[in-house]
């Protein structure tokens, strides 16, 4: 009988030392596992940079209406209107604004002499008038433009007309739709949108 109690107790400790030692080997399978799981996958998908060309387009849309305008070229003669009647602060605000921006060509088609007489300080009250004329508050790109009449910022009325893709405003026509800058969008046109309630022979 004790012989028999003496085998059991020996069995019992050749059973923990054997599960002793399986233990580290166990423990280390485990850490080697978590190792596996931790390990970058060199097939996983990296953050690219930016191009060059997704960088340009940040910085653009990052520029106001006024910078645009500058920028491009083809307004030097509304840029100096904007900066003789004290707009330029107003149009690099917030916003959003749409602009209908006559070109050089369209300001070279006024009257003869009228576009000197209006850059005079004396006539600033009405260029400001001509020029807040030409101006939404509020964000219309070419998609959403319908016919109607749309109120500018002068508190008259710009009257729209589509026909086909061409695009009117009043008797201008839109040449080139959604230049987008960060705080609104230039429809380009092709002559000067005057008041109704002005009267150039005033000047």
């Amino acid at each position: 009988m004790r012989f028999l109690t003496s085998l059991t107790f020996s069995k019992k400790l050749a059973a923990i030392a054997a599960a002793l030692m399986i233990l580290p080997v166990a423990v280390a399978c485990d850490t080697a596992t978590t190792t596996e799981e931790i390990a970058v996958d060199p097939s996983a998908e990296t953050v690219e940079s930016p191009t060059d060309e997704a960088v340009a387009d940040s910085e653009t849309v990052s520029e106001t209406i006024v910078d645009v305008a500058i920028a491009n070229g083809s307004f030097e003669t509304l840029v100096a209107a904007v900066q003789a009647a004290d707009l330029g602060e107003t149009l690099s605000a917030e916003g959003p604004y749409t602009v209908f921006a006559p070109t050089d060509e369209a300001f070279a088609a006024l009257p003869e002499g009228i576009l000197e007489t209006l850059l005079l300080p004396e006539n600033k009250e009405t260029l400001q008038q001509i020029l807040t004329y030409h101006v939404v508050a509020s964000e219309v790109p070419s998609s959403d433009i319908a016919p109607g009449a749309v109120p500018t910022i002068a508190d008259e009325d710009v009257t729209l007309s589509v026909d086909d893709s061409t695009v009117m405003v009043n008797e201008a026509t839109v040449v080139q739709p959604d230049v987008m800058a960060s705080n609104g969008v230039i429809h380009v046109i092709d002559a000067v949108l005057l008041p109704p309630s002005l009267d150039l022979s005033t000047l």
